[in-house]
């Protein structure tokens, strides 16, 4: 006899954790399994390293700005004591999570699943059976189908280097490569971008254009409307990279940028009757079960359902929303407006709802709002030069449909807009306000 549980959820990130607990808080008999160390991507290879390391990266370029204006010295990353303070963010989460779901009562599982069966798996050849199961497996970079491509690191690969090469280049002109290529120039590497298309396509392209001149005038190339087609290793270790146009770029190592797909690959799906989009993301209805298989839901970077994204906060959301299908019948669809997403430069680049392409192309009447900021007194202060806004809002209903920035904290001003989208205020409702003065969040009544 098959050991059977009432719910396995294939995953220990933000798309599978709070699932499983709160199945498991309703009596369920719940299983949890993952390939790789328990954490996801975001505690572990994402996210919050990222976030720390950029930390420091920021405290540089502060003082590298304001260094014209009355604060004297100079300061450098230590890239090995940096990476040592990552680690005691990341090294104590795979235990401490796996602590957690064991005095939760859910059975941890180590190893890669795959079905056998519509309603069974294997995991290191023991099979179990289940009622239900959650797919919330993430993403992982999508194959390069180019000579020498296994030369190219992963973004985990980088986030844990011990030591930071001299030269580095980016293949792919999105999140990764701009955030990384940033980060590592603060700290003292030459470093290359090098992308096919429109430089972070799903950002607007106005406040793009403004990011990837600031970019280059910080002494990082930018090698747009170029793809990589082969990547040659030398005997010295040492890699070429060539592109379409017959140039070449020299580095000590080279990072894969160039996107990332669901991490569905060898789970069997085809043998329980799950099917795909052609990304292999896991298809699924409005309640993020799959139609085909329906003792099968998936959250979080495993399926991408209209309107949502590839977003820690947003797979967290999902598996909250699947809990509750699973607890009390499919009933809760996911609501998308609002969500703000971030790419982690100096400073930091934000967008929240429609782009005016996209509101444009939707046929809206909307009044358009825009303006360089570094004049602005946030910025002003602290000498920051890359600073920019776009607002949208729908002249019939006031209604805020979009907020793009670039500046001094956009990443925590882009809530306000979030929160207002989110909850339909409109837009006289933030102009309105009273807030505290000098901050960042001042400045949202004179971007609407």
């Amino acid at each position: 006899m098959l050991e059977t549980f009432d719910l396995i959820v294939i995953g220990t990130g933000a798309g599978g954790a709070t699932a499983a607990y709160r199945c498991r808080e309703s009596g369920w008999r719940v299983a949890v399994v993952d390939e790789l160390p328990y954490g996801g991507t975001c505690a572990l290879r994402g996210c919050d390293p990222k976030k720390v390391l950029v930390g420091a990266a920021e405290l540089v370029d502060w003082q590298r700005r304001m260094s014209v204006n009355g604060v004297e010295g100079s300061l450098s990353i230590d890239w090995s004591a940096l990476m040592r303070f990552k680690r005691t963010f990341t090294e104590p989460v795979p235990a401490n999570r796996e602590e957690s779901f064991t005095k939760a009562g859910i059975t941890t599982l180590h190893g890669t699943a795959c079905f056998t069966a519509p309603d069974s798996l294997v995991v290191n050849g023991v099979e179990f059976s289940a009622h239900h199961f959650l797919l919330a497996v993430g993403s992982q970079p999508r194959s390069l189908d180019i000579p020498g491509a296994e030369a190219l690191l992963t973004s985990a690969d980088f986030l844990d280097l011990q030591r930071l090469p001299r030269r580095i280049a980016f293949v792919g002109g999105g999140y990764i490569s701009f955030e990384f290529a940033h980060l590592a120039r603060r700290a003292g590497a030459e470093v290359t971008i090098i992308g096919r298309g429109r430089p972070l396509r799903l950002f607007d392209h106005d406040l793009v254009d403004h990011l990837v001149q600031h970019t280059r005038n910080l002494g990082i190339v930018v090698k747009d409307g170029r793809e990589v087609t082969a990547v040659e290793t030398k005997p010295d270790g040492v890699l070429v990279l060539q592109m379409d146009n017959g140039e070449t770029v020299t580095a000590d190592i080279a990072v894969h940028g160039a996107g990332r797909v669901p991490a569905t690959a060898g789970m069997g799906l085809d043998v329980a009757e799950i099917d795909t989009e052609p990304n292999g993301s896991i298809r699924v209805n409005e309640y993020l079960r799959s139609p085909s298989n329906r003792r099968v839901y998936a959250a979080g970077d495993a399926a991408e359902p209209p309107g949502s994204a590839a977003l820690t906060p947003v797979g967290g959301y999902e598996s909250r929303i699947v809990a509750a299908n699973l607890l009390g019948g499919d009933h809760l669809i996911p609501d998308y407006r609002g969500i703000p997403s971030v790419v982690f430069t100096i400073p930091p680049l934000v967008r929240v709802g429609l782009s005016e392409q996209e509101a444009r192309a939707e046929g809206l009447d909307i009044e358009v709002k825009q303006s360089e900021t570094s004049g602005w007194y946030s910025n002003l202060r602290v000498n920051e030069t890359c600073a920019m806004f776009k607002t949208l809002v729908e002249r019939e209903t006031d209604q805020i449909i979009g907020a793009h920035i670039i500046g001094l904290h956009a990443e925590e001003l882009i809530n306000l807009f979030g929160f207002a989208i989110r909850q339909g205020l409109p837009a006289s409702a933030m102009r309105q306000q009273l807030y505290a003065y000098p901050t960042v969040g001042s400045e949202a009544a004179y971007m609407l």
